[in-house]
């Protein structure tokens, strides 16, 4: 077994106005940086409703479905457009989280990274926000729990934003553990320590700007070890790359080294505790700090999974 990759070139008919940062090139620019990695390239199939549904209502899809435009963009708030092709993108950015999950769990790849956009982890039960349309690594989870009967499974984040929709629409799941390190203050404002979820399954530990990559190693070293104490079968990673020093959202100063740090130490949990490991990508913004880094992460899923 090896690293699965889930992508499709649905990623690319989201199409954002120009000069907005969750860009088309992002695709590129991460596929362009795994190319020549032996990985078991896989397509991101579109997400059934009924994954949708496992976090997000009814109203909400279809609302969602209602306003996709023939042409051009409708926004949706004042940073998450929709253009024609967005929510087939969404569909499979779901998707491809899904049969991650699947992948792993039933024993056909070590782990995997899953290359899609729009990311997920801003979108709330019943709000797009953030560049995100549906909760990709929370409804992963909630695959993981109801589909394969999983009793724990972890959802880490380490985005330089806080993932608060991930926390919204995990808030009351006793069996899914989430924590997030994230530049506070900063977009969207929330992630305080004292936000612990309804079963205190919640772990947030904000960095202030400026904090380098030894602040976020050690961060992640502390929460890996509450982690282990939940005893994840599954450990979902939301890997965003924007607290990349070059990041032009964001002002922390990581490196590539750190976030192939980072994700050593998760791989090294969840080997410990023989629970697989899926990626999602989530942000990124200085598309060439953006392909180093995902390289980085996924040399050492590679890694991992040999």
């Amino acid at each position: 077994m090896t690293t699965a990759l889930f992508t499709h070139s649905d990623a690319e008919r989201h199409i954002t106005p120009p000069g907005h940062p969750e860009q088309v090139a992002r695709h590129a620019a991460v596929l362009d940086a795994l190319a020549d990695l032996p990985l078991d390239r896989r397509e991101a199939p579109r997400a059934d409703e009924a994954e949708i549904l496992r976090c997000h209502p009814q109203s909400y899809l279809d609302r969602t479905r209602a306003a996709v435009p023939d042409e051009g963009w409708r926004m949706l708030d004042a940073d998450t457009h929709l253009s024609p092709g967005s929510l087939d993108a969404a569909l499979r950015a779901v998707g491809g989280a899904v049969a991650a999950v699947d992948a792993v769990l039933v024993g056909e790849a070590a782990n995997a990274f899953v290359a899609m956009r729009p990311p997920g982890h801003h979108a709330e039960r019943e709000k797009p926000m953030g560049f995100c349309i549906f909760g990709n690594a929370a409804i992963a989870a909630k695959r993981a729990l109801d589909h394969h009967g999983l009793d724990r499974v972890a959802v880490l984040d380490f985005d330089v934003h806080h993932g608060n929709g991930t926390q919204d629409l995990l808030w009351d799941e006793p069996q899914a553990f989430f924590a997030s390190t994230h530049q506070m203050p900063l977009y969207p404002g929330t992630g305080a320590a004292t936000e612990r979820g309804a079963h205190g399954q919640v772990v947030n530990v904000p960095l202030r700007p400026g904090s380098d990559g030894a602040a976020g190693q050690a961060a992640w070293r502390d929460i890996l070890a509450r982690c282990r104490a939940f005893g994840p079968q599954l450990v979902i990673v939301s890997a965003g790359f924007d607290a990349h020093a070059a990041d032009p959202l964001a002002q922390l100063n990581w490196d590539d080294s750190d976030f192939a740090a980072i994700t050593r130490m998760i791989c090294g949990m969840a080997a410990d505790l023989s629970a697989p490991v899926v990626s999602c990508l989530e942000g990124g913004y200085d598309l060439a700090a953006l392909g180093r880094s995902v390289r980085a992460h996924v040399e050492v899923l590679l890694e991992a999974g040999t």
